[in-house]
Protein backbone atom coordinates (compact mmCIF):
# COMPACT_ATOMS: atom_id res chain seq x y z
CA UNK A 1 0.00 0.00 0.00
CA UNK A 2 1.02 3.72 -1.16
CA UNK A 3 0.10 6.18 1.74
CA UNK A 4 0.90 10.22 0.90
CA UNK A 5 0.91 12.09 3.78
CA UNK A 6 0.40 15.75 3.48
CA UNK A 7 1.47 18.18 5.94
CA UNK A 8 1.29 21.53 7.04
CA UNK A 9 5.01 22.55 5.23
CA UNK A 10 7.65 24.27 7.08
CA UNK A 11 5.97 24.10 10.54
CA UNK A 12 7.28 22.09 13.23
CA UNK A 13 3.77 20.56 14.23
CA UNK A 14 3.38 19.94 10.71
CA UNK A 15 6.44 17.89 10.46
CA UNK A 16 5.77 16.32 14.02
CA UNK A 17 1.86 15.20 13.17
CA UNK A 18 3.18 13.58 9.90
CA UNK A 19 5.72 11.83 11.52
CA UNK A 20 3.40 10.68 14.22
CA UNK A 21 0.61 9.73 11.84
CA UNK A 22 3.01 7.46 9.94
CA UNK A 23 3.88 5.00 12.93
CA UNK A 24 0.58 5.16 14.35
CA UNK A 25 -0.94 3.94 10.90
CA UNK A 26 2.34 1.59 10.30
CA UNK A 27 1.78 0.14 13.68
CA UNK A 28 -2.46 0.16 13.46
CA UNK A 29 -3.30 0.29 10.44
CA UNK A 30 -0.94 -1.18 7.85
CA UNK A 31 2.29 -2.65 8.66
CA UNK A 32 3.88 -3.22 5.19
CA UNK A 33 2.50 0.50 3.64
CA UNK A 34 5.25 2.56 2.24
CA UNK A 35 4.91 6.64 2.97
CA UNK A 36 5.47 9.53 1.02
CA UNK A 37 5.48 13.21 2.38
CA UNK A 38 4.20 16.12 0.76
CA UNK A 39 4.39 19.92 2.41
CA UNK A 40 1.49 22.09 1.94
CA UNK A 41 1.31 25.92 2.32
CA UNK A 42 -0.71 28.38 2.38
CA UNK A 43 -0.36 30.86 -0.40
CA UNK A 44 -3.22 33.04 -2.74
CA UNK A 45 -5.70 30.62 -4.88
CA UNK A 46 -5.70 26.91 -4.72
CA UNK A 47 -4.10 24.90 -2.03
CA UNK A 48 -4.42 21.51 -3.60
CA UNK A 49 -3.79 20.05 -6.57
CA UNK A 50 -6.38 16.32 -6.98
CA UNK A 51 -3.63 15.42 -9.18
CA UNK A 52 -0.74 15.13 -6.08
CA UNK A 53 -3.73 12.68 -4.66
CA UNK A 54 -1.71 9.33 -5.32
CA UNK A 55 -1.50 7.43 -3.00
CA UNK A 56 -3.92 4.18 -2.20
CA UNK A 57 -4.68 6.50 0.66
CA UNK A 58 -4.27 9.98 0.89
CA UNK A 59 -3.73 11.36 4.43
CA UNK A 60 -4.09 15.53 5.82
CA UNK A 61 -2.12 16.12 8.73
CA UNK A 62 -2.28 19.68 9.93
CA UNK A 63 -3.96 21.60 7.47
CA UNK A 64 -7.26 22.84 6.24
CA UNK A 65 -9.53 20.47 4.49
CA UNK A 66 -10.26 18.98 1.42
CA UNK A 67 -13.90 17.15 -0.28
CA UNK A 68 -11.72 15.30 -2.31
CA UNK A 69 -13.13 11.60 -2.53
CA UNK A 70 -9.32 10.65 -2.94
CA UNK A 71 -8.78 11.65 0.92
CA UNK A 72 -9.03 9.12 3.13
CA UNK A 73 -7.44 10.73 6.51
CA UNK A 74 -7.66 13.94 8.09
CA UNK A 75 -6.71 15.90 11.39
CA UNK A 76 -6.90 19.33 11.90
CA UNK A 77 -6.88 21.73 14.75
CA UNK A 78 -7.07 25.07 13.59
CA UNK A 79 -9.92 27.24 14.18
CA UNK A 80 -9.82 28.15 10.09
CA UNK A 81 -9.88 24.68 8.90
CA UNK A 82 -12.34 25.16 6.59
CA UNK A 83 -11.66 26.85 3.16
CA UNK A 84 -15.92 27.09 2.47
CA UNK A 85 -18.85 26.83 3.77
CA UNK A 86 -19.62 24.07 1.64
CA UNK A 87 -16.24 21.88 2.71
CA UNK A 88 -17.92 22.33 6.32
CA UNK A 89 -21.02 20.68 5.59
CA UNK A 90 -19.63 18.15 3.53
CA UNK A 91 -17.24 17.07 6.55
CA UNK A 92 -20.41 17.80 8.71
CA UNK A 93 -21.99 15.20 6.57
CA UNK A 94 -19.78 12.44 6.56
CA UNK A 95 -19.27 12.46 10.78
CA UNK A 96 -23.62 12.45 10.86
CA UNK A 97 -23.77 9.53 8.48
CA UNK A 98 -20.76 7.58 9.62
CA UNK A 99 -19.10 7.32 6.22
CA UNK A 100 -15.52 9.38 7.52
CA UNK A 101 -16.61 9.45 11.43
CA UNK A 102 -13.53 7.44 11.67
CA UNK A 103 -11.23 8.68 9.35
CA UNK A 104 -11.84 12.27 9.69
CA UNK A 105 -11.03 14.09 12.73
CA UNK A 106 -11.45 17.81 13.76
CA UNK A 107 -11.04 19.55 17.63
CA UNK A 108 -9.56 23.07 17.63
CA UNK A 109 -9.11 22.87 21.43
CA UNK A 110 -6.34 20.74 20.99
CA UNK A 111 -3.14 22.46 21.27
CA UNK A 112 -1.09 21.11 18.19
CA UNK A 113 -2.16 18.83 15.99
CA UNK A 114 0.23 16.30 16.84
CA UNK A 115 -1.03 15.64 20.54
CA UNK A 116 -4.75 15.98 18.86
CA UNK A 117 -3.56 12.97 16.59
CA UNK A 118 -1.61 10.97 19.75
CA UNK A 119 -5.13 11.23 21.22
CA UNK A 120 -7.24 10.01 18.38
CA UNK A 121 -4.85 6.79 17.62
CA UNK A 122 -5.16 6.01 21.62
CA UNK A 123 -8.75 5.97 22.25
CA UNK A 124 -9.99 5.21 18.93
CA UNK A 125 -7.05 2.93 17.64
CA UNK A 126 -5.29 1.58 20.45
CA UNK A 127 -2.00 3.30 19.75
CA UNK A 128 0.70 3.57 22.31
CA UNK A 129 1.87 7.02 22.35
CA UNK A 130 3.91 6.66 25.08
CA UNK A 131 7.42 6.05 22.90
CA UNK A 132 7.12 9.64 21.34
CA UNK A 133 5.90 11.09 24.79
CA UNK A 134 8.61 13.82 23.80
CA UNK A 135 7.89 14.47 20.67
CA UNK A 136 3.65 15.35 21.65
CA UNK A 137 5.27 17.57 24.63
CA UNK A 138 7.36 19.46 21.98
CA UNK A 139 4.90 20.19 19.46
CA UNK A 140 2.43 21.52 22.02
CA UNK A 141 4.65 24.11 23.50
CA UNK A 142 5.51 25.21 20.14
CA UNK A 143 2.61 25.31 18.58
CA UNK A 144 0.82 26.27 21.93
CA UNK A 145 3.45 29.11 22.32
CA UNK A 146 3.68 27.75 25.68
CA UNK A 147 7.25 28.91 26.85
CA UNK A 148 7.83 30.49 30.12
CA UNK A 149 9.44 32.96 28.50
CA UNK A 150 10.45 35.54 25.36
CA UNK A 151 13.86 34.80 26.19
CA UNK A 152 13.02 30.66 25.92
CA UNK A 153 11.69 30.83 22.72
CA UNK A 154 14.31 33.40 21.15
CA UNK A 155 17.52 32.31 22.90
CA UNK A 156 16.84 28.29 20.99
CA UNK A 157 18.42 26.27 23.31
CA UNK A 158 16.43 23.28 23.31
CA UNK A 159 16.97 20.94 20.13
CA UNK A 160 13.40 21.60 19.39
CA UNK A 161 13.64 24.70 18.81
CA UNK A 162 16.43 24.77 16.65
CA UNK A 163 14.57 21.72 14.61
CA UNK A 164 11.68 24.59 14.13
CA UNK A 165 14.13 27.23 12.85
CA UNK A 166 15.77 24.67 10.16
CA UNK A 167 12.29 23.31 9.29
CA UNK A 168 10.93 26.85 9.33
CA UNK A 169 13.77 27.68 6.86
CA UNK A 170 14.03 25.24 4.87
CA UNK A 171 14.40 25.92 0.89
CA UNK A 172 14.75 22.08 -0.07
CA UNK A 173 11.65 20.27 -1.04
CA UNK A 174 13.47 17.06 0.14
CA UNK A 175 14.55 18.09 3.65
CA UNK A 176 11.39 17.84 5.77
CA UNK A 177 10.08 14.47 4.04
CA UNK A 178 13.91 13.13 5.02
CA UNK A 179 13.28 14.29 8.84
CA UNK A 180 9.55 13.51 8.75
CA UNK A 181 10.49 9.49 9.72
CA UNK A 182 12.96 10.52 12.03
CA UNK A 183 11.12 12.32 14.52
CA UNK A 184 9.16 9.28 16.07
CA UNK A 185 12.41 6.90 15.34
CA UNK A 186 14.63 9.25 17.59
CA UNK A 187 14.74 11.89 20.09
CA UNK A 188 15.19 15.05 19.04
CA UNK A 189 19.05 15.49 20.11
CA UNK A 190 19.62 12.86 17.54
CA UNK A 191 17.40 14.39 14.95
CA UNK A 192 19.40 17.37 15.33
CA UNK A 193 22.86 15.93 15.31
CA UNK A 194 22.16 14.38 11.81
CA UNK A 195 24.78 15.47 9.32
CA UNK A 196 22.12 16.68 6.93
CA UNK A 197 20.55 18.90 9.91
CA UNK A 198 23.21 19.63 12.19
CA UNK A 199 25.13 21.46 8.94
CA UNK A 200 22.38 23.58 8.09
CA UNK A 201 22.23 24.90 11.76
CA UNK A 202 25.38 27.08 12.32
CA UNK A 203 24.32 30.30 8.86
CA UNK A 204 20.56 29.60 10.08
CA UNK A 205 21.41 30.87 13.92
CA UNK A 206 23.74 33.69 12.37
CA UNK A 207 20.54 34.84 10.02
CA UNK A 208 18.37 34.87 13.58
CA UNK A 209 20.78 36.68 15.12
CA UNK A 210 20.58 39.03 12.27
CA UNK A 211 16.26 39.13 11.74
CA UNK A 212 16.15 40.19 15.51
CA UNK A 213 18.11 43.32 14.78
CA UNK A 214 16.47 44.00 11.73
CA UNK A 215 13.03 43.81 13.15
CA UNK A 216 14.28 45.86 16.00
CA UNK A 217 15.20 48.70 13.96
CA UNK A 218 11.68 48.49 11.54
CA UNK A 219 9.07 47.83 14.25
CA UNK A 220 7.06 50.27 15.68
CA UNK A 221 4.96 49.99 18.88
CA UNK A 222 1.61 52.01 19.47
CA UNK A 223 -1.34 51.89 21.47
CA UNK A 224 -0.13 47.62 22.42
CA UNK A 225 0.44 46.83 18.96
CA UNK A 226 3.26 46.19 16.72
CA UNK A 227 4.19 46.26 13.43
CA UNK A 228 7.20 46.05 11.01
CA UNK A 229 7.67 45.36 7.12
CA UNK A 230 10.75 43.04 6.41
CA UNK A 231 9.15 42.48 2.61
CA UNK A 232 12.68 44.16 1.40
CA UNK A 233 14.50 41.29 3.22
CA UNK A 234 14.62 37.59 2.65
CA UNK A 235 13.70 36.80 5.90
CA UNK A 236 10.29 35.12 6.26
CA UNK A 237 10.96 32.72 8.63
CA UNK A 238 11.93 34.95 11.44
CA UNK A 239 11.27 33.71 15.01
CA UNK A 240 7.74 35.12 15.99
CA UNK A 241 8.73 35.30 19.46
CA UNK A 242 11.35 38.13 18.61
CA UNK A 243 8.69 41.20 18.55
CA UNK A 244 7.73 40.25 22.17
CA UNK A 245 11.12 39.48 23.44
CA UNK A 246 12.10 42.64 21.98
CA UNK A 247 8.78 44.73 23.26
CA UNK A 248 6.92 42.72 25.84
CA UNK A 249 4.55 45.02 26.66
CA UNK A 250 3.04 44.55 23.46
CA UNK A 251 -0.16 43.19 22.91
CA UNK A 252 -0.03 42.28 19.42
CA UNK A 253 2.26 42.48 16.68
CA UNK A 254 1.51 42.26 13.05
CA UNK A 255 4.08 41.63 10.11
CA UNK A 256 4.74 42.13 6.65
CA UNK A 257 7.65 39.14 5.28
CA UNK A 258 8.17 37.97 1.33
CA UNK A 259 9.19 34.65 -0.17
CA UNK A 260 9.28 33.82 -3.79
CA UNK A 261 5.61 32.24 -3.46
CA UNK A 262 3.90 34.95 -1.55
CA UNK A 263 3.42 37.81 0.75
CA UNK A 264 2.95 37.02 4.15
CA UNK A 265 0.97 39.67 6.98
CA UNK A 266 1.60 37.34 10.09
CA UNK A 267 -0.78 38.45 13.19
CA UNK A 268 -0.27 37.48 16.67
CA UNK A 269 -0.58 37.88 19.96
CA UNK A 270 1.72 38.21 22.82
CA UNK A 271 1.92 34.98 24.78
CA UNK A 272 3.22 36.74 27.91
CA UNK A 273 0.29 39.23 27.93
CA UNK A 274 -1.01 40.23 31.15
CA UNK A 275 -4.39 40.93 29.51
CA UNK A 276 -7.34 38.35 30.08
CA UNK A 277 -8.43 36.23 27.62
CA UNK A 278 -11.76 37.97 27.32
CA UNK A 279 -10.04 41.24 26.34
CA UNK A 280 -8.22 39.69 23.37
CA UNK A 281 -9.27 39.78 20.00
CA UNK A 282 -9.86 36.92 17.99
CA UNK A 283 -7.22 37.21 15.17
CA UNK A 284 -8.29 33.87 13.25
CA UNK A 285 -11.29 35.34 12.42
CA UNK A 286 -9.99 39.16 11.43
CA UNK A 287 -7.28 36.86 9.10
CA UNK A 288 -10.09 35.13 7.36
CA UNK A 289 -11.67 38.37 6.11
CA UNK A 290 -8.47 38.31 4.00
CA UNK A 291 -9.01 35.03 2.84
CA UNK A 292 -6.45 33.54 5.76
CA UNK A 293 -6.73 32.03 9.00
CA UNK A 294 -5.42 30.52 12.47
CA UNK A 295 -5.35 30.33 15.79
CA UNK A 296 -7.58 32.59 17.98
CA UNK A 297 -3.87 33.77 19.17
CA UNK A 298 -2.49 33.53 16.21
CA UNK A 299 -3.10 33.83 12.66
CA UNK A 300 -1.24 34.70 8.82
CA UNK A 301 -2.62 35.56 5.58
CA UNK A 302 -1.18 34.99 2.21
CA UNK A 303 -0.90 37.32 -0.62
CA UNK A 304 0.86 36.72 -4.55
CA UNK A 305 4.58 37.94 -4.20
CA UNK A 306 3.69 40.50 -6.56
CA UNK A 307 0.62 41.98 -4.18
CA UNK A 308 3.12 43.81 -1.85
CA UNK A 309 0.10 46.96 -2.19
CA UNK A 310 -2.48 44.48 -1.05
CA UNK A 311 -0.83 43.01 1.69
CA UNK A 312 -0.03 46.31 2.94
CA UNK A 313 -3.59 47.79 2.82
CA UNK A 314 -4.73 44.60 5.01
CA UNK A 315 -2.33 44.60 7.27
CA UNK A 316 -2.75 48.18 7.98
CA UNK A 317 -6.53 47.77 8.36
CA UNK A 318 -5.40 45.03 10.85
CA UNK A 319 -3.08 47.56 12.81
CA UNK A 320 -5.94 50.09 13.17
CA UNK A 321 -8.13 47.45 14.13
CA UNK A 322 -6.23 46.13 16.81
CA UNK A 323 -4.70 49.42 18.26
CA UNK A 324 -8.14 50.20 18.71
CA UNK A 325 -8.84 47.31 20.89
CA UNK A 326 -5.43 48.04 23.34
CA UNK A 327 -6.45 46.18 26.40
CA UNK A 328 -4.18 48.15 28.31
CA UNK A 329 -5.15 52.33 27.18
Amino acid sequence: MKVCVFYHDRCFDGACSASLFMRFHRECIRKDAQYGYHGLVHRAGALFQESDFTGDENAIVDFKYSASPRITWWFDHHLSAFLTPADQQHFLEGQRDGSARNRHFYDPDYTSCTSFIAHIAQTRFGFNPAPVAELIRWADIVDGALYESPKAAVEMAEPAMKLTLVIESSQDPAFIPKMIPLLTEMSLQEVLEQPFVAELLPPLLERHHKSLALIGERTELVDGTLYFDITDQPVEGYNKFVPYFLHPDATYSVGLSKSSFRTKVAVGSNPWTKAKPEQMVNLAQICERYGGGGHARVGAISFPPEKGDLARAAAAEIVAELRAHNPFP
